[in-house]
């Protein structure tokens, strides 16, 4: 196992995630304990330390199973991890009441790490309010070494990062974003890995397989990888690039069953980064998987002077490439509830405005339509 130094730290380079486990019958409230037990017993004898929790995950259900499968090990031969729930704004004024649920269900008398979970554009106001008393709880909480570290989560845009780290960056030590390959341009996540350098703060990673996306690829692309590395399997490439970002500090990847959880300890024994010719290939191969569903917007903001009814068009076809291409998903609904109704796709009048100026020719009243449908409007 590949270590990684964290302060007077030794992480294992990959760590569980649990969101993501063994469930029995499809339900994913019900986990299935004997077999995360034995999935926990591979992992800490194969070297991984780190495991992530949080408190929706499985219906409420990860924290203890995950806790049950720890407590057979010495506490202080694990690094666990759990987060307050600010995903839900009617959890914000319940920080102390959630904290000492999530010790007792996992427990534990301190966490290792702890995040505010999901720093997002519609939690963004609630976790910057005082009223709350969120960062001020965690503080005291890791002054009286209840919480070791202290960090936070992200799927919201680079300017709600910036937001977040600009008011409470002093006192962050980790952030964990979206980051693989695909999303390198897609997301914008380089650019908020660059955020981060400039705040020193080094990068934990969530999705590396893009929810199991890149585990793998059409026969075209798997033969292009397979002409540049023929020992490395197509998950590993995911891995293999990520270990190619500087910053990069801790890896999970939410395993679901025990095949998945050997073949990435396996990958994960040795570190071996892309050179710049692997590299070339891998981003290009993501910009054709995006290309073949995603509009080509390049944000130059032509259409928005056009638009009768004032819409940041490219906003939001970035939101419609995002939701088009990961088939649904929770991001472009959640950050529609923090647009103003009459700022929202089924508001476009249709009048075409903004395509007679689209250096890209992209159909935008299509697009607009298309994507209130997908999201019920």
């Amino acid at each position: 196992m590949i270590y990684k130094d964290f302060q007077n730290l030794k992480l294992s380079a990959l760590g569980m995630g649990a969101m993501r486990l063994p469930v029995i019958g499809g339900d994913d409230g019900a986990v299935n304990e004997g077999e995360t037990e034995r999935m926990v017993s591979y992992a800490m004898d194969h070297g991984i330390n780190y495991y992530d929790t949080a408190w929706g995950y499985h219906n409420g259900q990860s924290e203890l199973v995950l806790g049950k499968a720890l407590s057979k090990y010495p506490r202080n031969s694990f690094y666990l991890a759990d987060k307050f729930p600010g995903y839900d704004l009617s959890n914000m004024g319940k920080v102390k009441e959630i904290f000492e649920k999530q010790l007792e269900k996992c427990g534990v008398e301190y966490f290792d790490f702890y995040l505010f979970h999901n720093v997002c554009e519609m939690n963004i106001d609630a976790y910057l309010n005082e009223e709350y008393g969120i960062y001020p709880y965690l503080m005291q909480q890791k002054k009286s070494g209840r919480i070791r570290h202290l960090g936070f989560s992200a799927h919201g845009s680079y300017e709600v990062m910036k937001r977040f780290l600009d008011a409470y960056g002093d006192s962050m030590e980790f952030c964990q974003i979206q980051l693989n390959y695909l999303d390198w341009s897609f997301q914008n996540a380089k650019a908020k890995v660059d955020l981060l350098a400039e705040y020193q703060i080094p990068v934990w990673v969530m999705e590396p397989l893009r929810g199991g996306r890149l585990a793998s690829l059409s026969d075209e692309y798997a033969q292009e990888l397979k002409n540049l590395r023929p020992e490395e399997s197509i998950p590993a490439w995911a891995f293999r690039f990520l270990q190619s970002v500087p910053g990069v500090t801790m890896i999970l990847s939410g395993m679901s069953n025990f095949e998945q959880l050997q073949e990435n300890i396996h990958t994960f024994k040795d570190n071996k980064p892309l050179n710049e010719q692997e590299l070339l290939c891998l981003l290009d191969i993501s910009g054709r998987m995006v290309g073949k569903i995603a509009l080509p917007c390049t944000a130059c903001r032509y259409c928005v002077s056009h638009c009768p009814k004032g819409l940041d068009i490219p906003s939001l076809l970035a939101l419609y490439n995002e939701h088009c291409f990961t088939d649904g998903g929770f991001i472009a609904p959640m950050v529609m509830n923090t647009i103003p109704d009459e700022k929202r796709p089924n508001t476009c009048i249709g009048c075409r405005s903004c395509e007679a100026v689209c250096p890209q020719q992209i159909k935008v009243s299509e697009a607009m339509e298309d994507f209130s449908h997908r999201l019920g409007m």
